[in-house]
């Protein structure tokens, strides 16, 4: 399998931050977001940013923002979904989604996802610590994509009920801190902390 594109996930409404983007918020000497694209663009083909609203906000990191083409706020999924539409017009097989709101994911996210699927036959991988799945860090193939708009249409939103419809590897990451995401104010003084 060619190297994928990567898609970082930043459609969610940030309702306990107070609404906005959350990825734009400092962090260090840079913001949330730009660690989360220095730590994912070493390891991708090519990167965009799934978000909604008024892509001029996101025009400094010269990445294609796409935004979620199911109406409605559909969750991660629906962000899937526009970076499996993007990659496929790009002409890839497969995209690798991270959050933008997660900072300290592990620089080997795309091969450990790659090395699952591979071993266990799947076309589909999931990032896993001790205290659960990260669906939002996981491996997607185009082909799907269309099956994946009909669920959304159906109404779906937990993306572990559609992935385990199709087989659906876990790669095992030891440190649960790895994902560790801003979601409160507070989370942003632990971010600082842990950097």
């Amino acid at each position: 399998m060619k190297h994928p594109l990567g898609v970082i996930l930043a459609g969610g409404q940030a309702t306990r931050m107070g609404g906005g983007d959350k990825g734009l918020l400092p962090l260090g000497s840079g913001t949330i977001l730009s660690h989360v694209i220095d730590r994912l663009e070493p390891q991708v083909a090519g990167l965009a940013l799934n978000a909604n609203g008024d892509p001029a906000r996101f025009a400094h990191l010269n990445l294609p923002v796409i935004a979620d083409s199911i109406d409605g706020f559909a969750g991660p999924l629906s962000g899937v979904l526009a970076g499996l539409d993007w990659a496929a017009t790009q002409g890839a097989s497969h995209i690798v989604t991270a959050a933008a709101d997660t900072p300290f994911f592990p620089c080997d996210l795309v091969p450990r996802l790659l090395q699952a699927a591979e071993d266990a036959g799947t076309q589909i991988a999931l990032s896993r610590t001790p205290d659960g799945r990260h669906p939002t860090f996981g491996l997607w193939p185009t082909v799907l994509r269309d099956d994946l708009r009909a669920a959304l249409n159906d109404g779906l939103r937990k993306v572990v009920l559609w992935t385990d419809q199709h087989g659906c590897a876990t790669a095992a990451f030891p440190d649960d801190s790895a994902f560790f995401n801003v979601n409160t104010p507070q989370d942003l003084v632990q971010a600082e902390h842990m950097l």
